[in-house]
């Protein structure tokens, strides 16, 4: 690790990647649970791969953008520690695969050479804050939301509050009512608005796909853009306190807000604001301007002619993958990455063409392709011809033809069955028999691997869910079919239905019957969503109930796509933000850890952040003796009161604080006073004095019992 600490100018960054040396030597060397260990990688963005030894890194770039540098960047360090492969997320992520554990950390340094991330990617933490991809180029958008998006994942980076969760946490950013980021199914969800003059935005709360999908709440018609980072904050403080901790099945927002309402939820919220470090945070807004960088670039720049050859071709890409932009004379190109993988030797050669004729930026977008920005109009037949060359004009950008998909079973542990397979068989099957959805934009297809969604699904006009069937002994690979979701807009969505479950190799089929259905049957002018409210789910159903029939499998059936052996399900342990096995003496060791970060950040003038890390050592300290009595320990509220309960009620452990006589006098002065250095002094030699109380209690318990 030496050959790179000195070349990251960020303290805060090496730090971070020599911790994570350091842990994973502790781990070889069987001095760190594994469990914990776990938890602690993810959060780093290193996850389990389906295929034992080697690991999945996904690299967080907020709202899916990238420079020219930074792809160059990301392509040299999947050459050098992977396969060369780039696979886009449906949160505008990149993951490398089959990269080593022991070499995480270099890769990570490698990376923030020019500031790429890898924290906070995978776990228990503020997931990638995802945005529209036409995001500041929108025709239709109030404004650009790039610099409000690109606030939160700065703000909530290696943010305190924001590291040890319950599960997982999601935000996105619309650029406009036509809400091409889904803020229905997001935990924290953003519509811009402007209102009387003024920026702000809509404010959806609690929505979620998976097994059980939810329709986010909308907490605020109007918020004002200097109150969002506090609102951020202060929800996430709030669902780290009282989210639930051991049901990993029941830990998301969802559940935290379905069970104790919208209204109750923000009292808590409010009931925070004191205490956190800010009550107003203003949005810079300047570096944000890529379109500044294209004028730049192009002045009095010599482009090449080209001659198109086949100019039918040409206008038809233009019809389909060119997006006009609000800035005239210019226009974003749309690329459609089949299954959202493409390869380093694509990569650089792209890095190169936007570095040189445009902004110097291009977009990741949630249905896995790419967005090119701020090409002057002039050049559309240059770029069409460069990225001839790469393979990158295939039409159909953004269309019913253009199928997301997660990565099923060639990678992921979850999976039940190949998701990858069938999206490219469908989508063959869309371009050869249906054409015309090359250009309809108004049916979109997903696809998962399982039931988590990864691939949304869930609220697909048309979706398929990865499961397994049985006929007699044997399992086949199937797909559940899901009909009747999508977009409304204006933080407004439908969830799919599930109408029936048919074996794998009948999806082609599937799609053909409900595909020919609606051409022959719909009514003129009218939309997919309206047609399958008219024909109601058990017409569906009864339509493709011969697909379901298991009496009838062929070998071939019992095969998933894209694999010759005959199918056997095999699920691993997920990954997404496992739930961690905790050993008491492990938890005070952490405890330790976080006061030594209180400390820190108190001398760092990060008050509000030493705060949280006492109140952090408090609670974890608190759950370590109550695990010892084999006590329940599901949310932290749940901690503190039940500390109280078993300890301090029964005479075990005395409180005696300025703060009061109870263990909940003492946690929550948090959230009583406004953070300055002398409360977080305070606080912190009030953690440390609690956690020493304990260990003296734990270890006196040792030697009696």
């Amino acid at each position: 690790m030496q050959s790179f600490r000195t070349e990251i100018e960020n303290p805060v960054v090496e730090k971070d990647i020599i911790e994570l040396e350091r842990k994973i030597r502790l781990f070889r060397e069987g001095k760190v649970d594994e469990e914990r260990f776990r938890s602690l990688r993810l959060a780093r963005g290193v996850y389990g791969q389906r295929q034992p030894g080697v690991q999945m890194v996904r690299i967080k770039l907020p709202y899916g953008k990238v420079t020219g540098e930074q792809l160059h960047r990301i392509a040299d360090v999947s050459d050098e520690y992977s396969t060369g492969r780039l696979h886009i997320t449906t949160r505008q992520d990149i993951q490398i695969h089959y990269v080593s554990l022991e070499r995480t950390p270099e890769l990570w340094a490698q990376l923030e050479k020019d500031d790429v991330t890898i924290r906070e990617a995978c776990g228990n933490t503020v997931r990638n804050i995802t945005a529209s991809e036409t995001a500041g180029v929108d025709v239709n958008e109030p404004f650009d939301v790039t610099p409000h998006a690109h606030a939160a994942f700065a703000y909530m980076l290696r943010n305190p509050v924001g590291q040890e969760m319950g599960r997982k946490f999601k935000i996105s950013f619309s650029s406009s009512d036509e809400d091409t980021a889904l803020s229905y199914m997001h935990d924290l969800g953003f519509v811009p608005k402007i209102k009387d003059g003024k920026k702000g935005f809509k404010v959806l709360l609690g929505g979620g796909l998976g097994s059980q999908p939810r329709h986010a709440d909308v907490i605020y018609d109007f918020l004002e853009e200097d109150r969002i980072i506090p609102l951020i904050e202060g929800v996430v403080r709030v669902f780290d306190r009282y989210g639930e901790r051991a049901k990993r099945m029941k830990a998301r927002m969802k559940f935290l807000l379905k069970e104790m309402g919208a209204e109750e939820f923000i009292r808590l919220v409010k009931e925070e604001q004191k205490a956190l470090p800010y009550q107003s945070y203003p949005i810079d807004t300047e570096g944000f301007d890529a379109h500044a960088i294209a004028l730049k670039n192009l002045k009095d720049k010599q482009v090449p002619q080209v001659d198109i050859e086949d100019k039918g071709a040409y206008e038809q890409w233009k019809r389909t993958n060119v997006i006009p932009q609000k800035q005239e004379g210019f226009v974003s190109i749309g690329i459609k990455v089949l299954l959202g993988d493409f390869y380093t030797d694509k990569a650089r050669p792209l890095a190169d063409l936007v570095r040189a004729y445009a902004g110097n930026e291009l977009r990741f977008s949630l249905r896995q392709n790419i967005l090119l920005r701020h090409v002057r109009e002039d050049l559309l037949p240059f770029f069409y011809t460069e990225l001839s060359k790469l393979g990158f004009t295939q039409t159909g950008y953004n269309s019913t033809a253009d199928i997301t998909a997660c990565p099923g079973t060639d990678t992921c542990n979850l999976g039940i069955a190949n998701s990858t397979g069938i999206a490219e068989v469908l989508e063959g099957v869309l371009r050869e028999e249906y054409p015309e959805y090359l250009h309809n934009t108004d049916v979109a297809i997903k696809i998962s691997g399982c039931m988590n969604a990864c691939g949304q699904h869930m609220m697909a006009h048309i979706g398929f869910q990865g499961m397994s069937i049985r006929s007699g002994k044997l399992v086949a690979p199937a797909l559940q079919v899901l009909l009747g979701g999508g977009v409304l807009g204006d933080g407004n969505g439908r969830f799919s239905d599930k109408v029936v479950k048919i074996p794998s190799k009948r999806g082609p089929q599937a799609l053909r019957t409900i595909l020919d259905d609606y051409k022959a049957n719909g009514a003129e002018g009218e939309n997919f969503l309206d047609y399958y409210d008219r024909q109601g789910k058990t017409y569906f159903y009864d339509i493709l109930k011969a697909l379901s029939d298991t009496e009838n499998l062929t070998e071939d059936d019992f095969k998933d796509w894209g694999h010759a052996d005959t199918y056997k399900q095999e699920v691993g342990v997920g990954e997404c933000a496992g739930v961690v096995i905790d050993l008491v003496a492990t938890l005070l060791f952490e405890s330790e850890e976080k006061i030594d970060s209180a400390r820190t950040a108190l001398e760092e003038g990060k008050w509000a952040d030493s705060i949280y890390y006492s109140y952090a050592a408090l609670v974890n300290t608190a759950k370590a003796l109550l695990l010892s009595e084999n006590k329940k320990t599901n949310t932290h509220a749940g901690i503190i009161a039940q500390f109280q309960e078993v300890f301090v009620d029964e005479g075990k452990i005395s409180i005696d604080t300025d703060a009061g006589n109870t263990f909940a006098a003492l946690t929550y002065q948090i959230n009583k006073n406004e953070p300055s250095e002398a409360f977080a002094g305070k606080y912190l030699e009030d953690s440390r004095v609690f956690l020493e109380q304990i260990r003296i209690y734990r270890d006196q318990e040792l030697v009696t019992g």
